[in-house]
């Protein structure tokens, strides 16, 4: 039997959906498909990447489409879709909008990539990870939120930028939801194997806690006109690796959670092992009193979006 490529699907050719395909494609990490309801847009973007391929000597192909029957047999899709925030603009409004595009795109992917493993990008990225997951019917191992990831990765780059080292040796979690009530933990925190208080004073830990938290109104501050999207998608696709390639990483990210950590029926950020079946397990440990009480702020601010999704009809 011939050995088939690995097919990722990219929901949404914006900035993040398109910087996604970038990593995805530079990785090799399979064939890439870009959908959008702009044809053209997915179609350009999508041709524009595979001229980069002689010089980045990938052979994944990349192709755009607006038609779900192109991501049949996608093994991982990374659902992007949806509008950011603009000004003035309230969390509930875009929850009604972006709740009826991620509905849309879960029909399509429900009805033509049954199988597949569903990483939820779009924000507010708790809420919209419940309702995908609702929308798809899929069992909770194949619906996944990115949050944790991106926010992680930002933890340790503020750690490794205060101390003037390799972001290569920081290891840092922030579990928790994916906004300001996220939980970065400076104790699991180590450089090089050394623990993050060993290394630096409170206050200085406190200012990188305070900067994670807010790191992405920094970024949508300084472009005016935008939000993220070279971390974000970096993220999404640190998760499909570990997919596609079984690696079994432990990764934070949202996930249903059943029971762990006294939690049911809400998508919340833990450190997940991600392998080829998608989420393979969750990793508990136990909170101290501080983190504890942080993490169950985290929750009601979850549980206060879901409320605010469910109150609207979609």
């Amino acid at each position: 039997m011939a050995h088939k490529r690995k097919k990722i699907t990219v929901i949404g050719a914006g900035f993040v959906g398109s910087t996604c395909a970038h990593w995805a494609a530079s990785k090799e990490l399979g064939d890439v498909v870009v959908l959008d309801i702009n044809e053209g847009t997915a179609k350009g973007k999508a041709l524009d990447l595979l001229q980069a391929s002689p010089v980045y000597k990938f052979d994944s192909t990349v192709t755009g489409t607006s038609n779900y029957a192109d991501i049949a047999d996608s093994d991982v899709v990374i659902l992007t879709a949806g509008m950011p925030r603009k000004p003035g603009m309230s969390r509930d409004e875009l929850l009604g909008i972006n709740g009826k595009i991620v509905k849309e795109c879960c029909e399509g992917i429900k009805k033509y990539a049954p199988n597949s493993i569903v990483i939820v990008v779009c924000n507010p990225m708790d809420a919209m990870a419940v309702h995908a997951k609702k929308c798809l019917g899929f069992p909770r191992e194949r619906v996944i939120g990115m949050g944790g990831a991106l926010d992680s990765s930002r933890f340790r780059t503020f750690i490794a930028d205060e101390l003037k080292v390799s972001v290569k040796d920081v290891t840092g979690i922030v579990i928790g939801n994916h906004g300001d009530a996220m939980v970065p933990l400076p104790r699991l925190s180590s450089v090089g194997g050394v623990p993050l208080n060993e290394l630096l004073s409170a206050d200085k830990i406190n200012a990188i806690v305070a900067r994670t938290k807010q790191a992405g109104a920094e970024i949508g501050g300084l472009l005016k006109t935008g939000s993220a999207y070279y971390a974000p998608s970096a993220g999404a696709v640190e998760m499909a690796e570990a997919i596609l390639k079984d690696q079994k990483r432990l990764v934070p990210c949202a996930v249903e959670l059943n029971g762990e950590y006294g939690i049911n029926g809400l998508f919340v950020g833990v450190v997940c092992k991600l392998g080829g079946k998608g989420m393979e397990g969750i990793v508990q440990f136990k909170l101290n009193a501080d983190e504890q009480a942080e993490f169950e702020k985290s929750v009601g601010a979850v549980k206060a979006l879901v409320d605010g999704l469910n109150s609207i009809q979609i």
